[in-house]
């Protein structure tokens, strides 16, 4: 098949589309890449030998924009439509597949205006603005809390299910600040790191790059030793490496660490729209695979209490849930649909 990818802007679409590449390239189909300058795109998809070709186009999102800035960035989605007609009529392209975000959408409109299949794949618990928007179009919509999706597994990066264990001790405990960096996550590592350590816990904490030097410096300050993150694609190791993670509950990230059997303390970005990061995480807590609460209720106690938790069934769960092959099953039903 000749296929185009879109969308990203952040890790959890990003991730998504490098699991899909992932099984494009083993099956030997030609896939082109198209994203956005800004966001995460070309940290992602700019050196990946296995694409054809990657285009980065000008665009920005439009959601929490109002009056003049609304009207540039969809002036922007358009310019950017334009071109992604250019590049998916010029290469005889068989579907374009759509992991949603901003950048998602150029791409995406192009398709529908060149009469190409397009999938879509939803990471979240509640639909995004532009997948909601795009669903009644699509030929085939993907989502795991979807009762009508014809594939409900999560893409995620096989080397998680790899590198799986149950986990029975607590001797290394990460905290995830995402890839933009979540200020209040990585506070609470701050100040949970005195008793971690007197514990005798190993701290990884992947800060964000914009936080990064910040943390640094105050680590330092006070002498503990973490090893400590900003921007990483050596997550996977880092996540073999823990026993237990303290995160927010953006999609991507959940099914990593469900496919990788980590015991999870979930932590809501309490603005993510529609709250979709709760409604992710509600979906393991209400089978008993993890912990979580309001960002508004978290303190270092409550996180430290549960280190005092045995951990060996959940990790079993989250391991029985997961599904390897779900980019493989996204990608034959596309092909199916489209022969």
């Amino acid at each position: 098949m000749r296929v185009v990818v879109t969308g990203g802007g952040t890790g959890g679409h990003l991730s998504i589309a490098s699991a899909l590449l992932q099984v494009l390239k083993e099956r030997g189909d030609e896939v082109i890449y198209i994203g956005s300058t800004s966001g995460q795109d070309q940290q992602w998809f700019a050196d990946e030998s296995a694409l054809k070709s990657a285009h980065f186009l000008a665009t920005s999102g439009v959601v929490n924009k109002k009056g003049l800035q609304k009207a540039v960035s969809l002036f922007h989605i358009f310019k950017a439509f334009l071109a992604s007609r250019t590049i998916i009529g010029s290469a005889s392209v068989d579907a374009v597949i759509s992991v949603g975000g901003f950048s998602a959408a150029p791409a995406s409109l192009a398709a529908l205006s060149l009469k190409i299949p397009l999938f879509i794949h939803e990471q979240n618990a509640v639909m995004g603005k532009l997948n909601a928007l795009l669903k009644p179009y699509a030929a085939a919509f993907f989502s795991s809390y979807d009762a009508h999706s014809a594939v409900k597994a999560y893409p995620v990066n096989q080397q998680l299910f790899q590198t799986a264990r149950v986990r029975e001790a607590k001797r290394t405990i990460i905290f995830l600040g995402g890839s933009q960096g979540a200020e209040f996550i990585n506070n609470l590592a701050l100040a949970m790191a005195p008793q971690l350590l007197e514990r005798g816990m190993h701290i990884i904490h992947q800060a964000g790059e914009r936080d990064y030097e910040r943390l640094k410096a105050a680590y330092a300050a006070q002498q503990l030793h973490v090893e400590l993150y900003g921007f990483t694609r050596e997550l996977p190791k880092l996540l073999q490496q823990s026993d237990l993670a303290v995160s927010r509950a953006g999609a991507s990230t959940l099914w990593e660490l469900c496919a990788n059997g980590l015991p999870t303390f979930y932590i809501p970005y309490p603005y993510a729209a529609g709250d979709h990061q709760y409604y992710n995480a509600q979906f393991l807590v209400e089978r008993k695979l993890a912990w979580c609460q309001r960002q508004c209720n978290t303190t270092p106690e409550a996180v430290m209490a549960i280190l005092d938790e045995d951990i060996a069934a959940m990790s079993k769960g989250l391991i029985a849930l997961g599904e390897p092959d779900a980019s493989a099953k996204i990608i034959k039903h596309i092909e199916g649909i489209i022969q």
